[in-house]
């Protein structure tokens, strides 16, 4: 379970109720609801109470949001295949995406005409089970996986020639025990919010809009961030019941984001310039027999208390690790304890942005719960930020008792947008002509 560890904002989690999404919208207006990501809206008042709109998160902007957004905590993730070899029906499918993604996030249904416009013998244009509930920090994310990008035998869309050299499927580490239905995808979209309900709304209605042209390869539903990415933000706790995350990297830490998660002009493909890298690996815990070990054995694998959070050797959580100094039996942090190993001190300086979630999927028909953490990981070039982070603690991690690695995924993330510009459009270049609002 890399950890790279993680302190942050803490959000105030909206009342489902409040703002509607069709008043929202109307309050806001469309112009004022899409400003530069991660930015907020005023304020309106609503009858019997003040309602903020604090919980729009900006759609629009140099880097796409849902990145170093403050981490809500509920997340919806999807990964889709491409069911088509038309270029120009996938094109206007991420236009179509855009469009309902920048309205979903700001509050609005998914079209103009409202969740039951349109012809009474046709579906509703809105699924509808978000009609009642303010947006709560909705964010959407999409990422292009390697398969989308063809091969040089067979470029179906036309960008094998841009395909980033970083873009490239994860490599088989020690101990994985990968299930290939829950890893990989042409496409992924992240959603997150403060709200399930709106978190799955937003994917089931892009699912909905894109049959014919892509299909749901897999997904995950993760509750209770396991990282911050805010300064602001407290550090969180995964399902082992430890401070999960202390020293992630923060959005105000300018430096360290440029540094490591956007992905500068140079680096190789213009077009991804401002763009980042997506790892995703779904980490089971057993949690069974980590529950039947000793507090003195679980701290020890962990090389932090697990009441505070401080490490050994240290008093608050945000000690210092004290990688070098000795204790009666070897070091005070065990050589396998996970801080040491997914620390940048042991890994050349490589950090990465986490912003994981725990999951809990029933059992396994065994008697055994299903549970663990969604790993998501930003980064500037995964193969020289996760491969050497994840090859050093699938060998030595003595975290790896107790953890399994079953499904993984990377996906390139295209930078932000500009209004008018949709998903992709520094990839594929100008769209095709549109089609009738009746073919939609």
């Amino acid at each position: 379970m890399p950890s790279q560890e993680s302190s942050t904002e803490e959000t105030t989690e909206p009342t489902r109720g409040g703002l509607s999404r069709r008043g929202l919208f109307g309050a806001l207006g469309a112009g004022a609801a899409l400003v530069g990501a991660g930015a907020v809206a005023g304020r309106v008042t609503a009858p019997e109470h003040e309602s903020t709109l604090d919980d729009v998160v900006g759609f629009y902007g140099e880097h796409q949001s849902g990145i170093v957004t403050p981490a809500q905590d509920r997340m919806h993730f999807v990964a889709f295949d491409v069911t088509t070899d038309s270029r120009d029906d996938l094109v206007r499918l991420l236009q179509t995406w855009t469009d309902v993604a920048a309205r979903m996030t700001a509050g609005a249904e998914t079209f103009p005409d409202g969740a039951f416009g349109g012809a009474q013998y046709a579906p509703p244009s809105d699924t509808g089970e978000a009609l009642d509930l303010t947006p709560s920090q909705l964010t959407l994310t999409i990422g292009f996986g390697p398969s989308l990008f063809g091969t040089a035998e067979n470029d179906r869309f036309g960008i094998y020639s841009k395909k980033p050299v970083a873009l490239a499927n994860l490599q088989h580490f020690p101990g994985d025990n990968l299930d290939p239905a829950r890893s990989g995808g042409d496409i992924a979209i992240q959603a997150c919010s403060n709200d399930p309900q709106v978190a799955v709304h937003a994917v089931r209605n892009l699912a909905r809009l894109g049959v014919g042209t892509v299909a749901v390869k897999w997904s995950q539903l993760g509750f209770g961030r396991t990282s911050s990415t805010s300064q602001a933000q407290v550090t969180p706790r995964n399902l082992m019941g430890f401070k999960d995350g202390t020293n992630n990297i923060k959005a105000e830490d300018d430096v360290a984001v440029d540094q490591f998660v956007w992905v500068d002009p140079a680096d190789d493909q213009e077009w991804l310039a401002g763009g980042t890298y997506m790892v995703t690996r779904r980490i089971r815990m057993l949690i069974e027999s980590w529950d039947r070990t000793t507090l003195n054995e679980q701290e020890r694998v962990i090389g932090r208390f697990k009441g505070n959070g401080a490490p050994f050797g240290g008093a608050d959580e945000f000690d210092v690790v004290d990688l070098q100094s000795q204790g009666p039996g070897g070091p005070i942090v065990a050589k396998d304890a996970h801080i040491r190993l997914a620390s940048h001190e042991s890994l050349n300086g490589i950090k990465l942005l986490r912003r994981g979630y725990n999951f809990t999927d029933g059992s396994d028909g065994f008697g055994h719960l299903d549970a663990g953490l969604f790993f998501i990981a930003f980064c500037r070039n995964p193969l020289e930020q996760f491969v050497p982070m994840q090859l050093q603690l699938a060998r030595s991690d003595s975290l790896n008792e107790y953890i399994q690695h079953v499904a993984s995924a990377v996906f390139v993330v295209p930078p932000g947008l500009h209004d008018g510009a949709y998903w992709g459009s520094t990839l594929f270049g100008a769209a095709p002509p549109p089609v009738s609002p009746t073919d939609r």
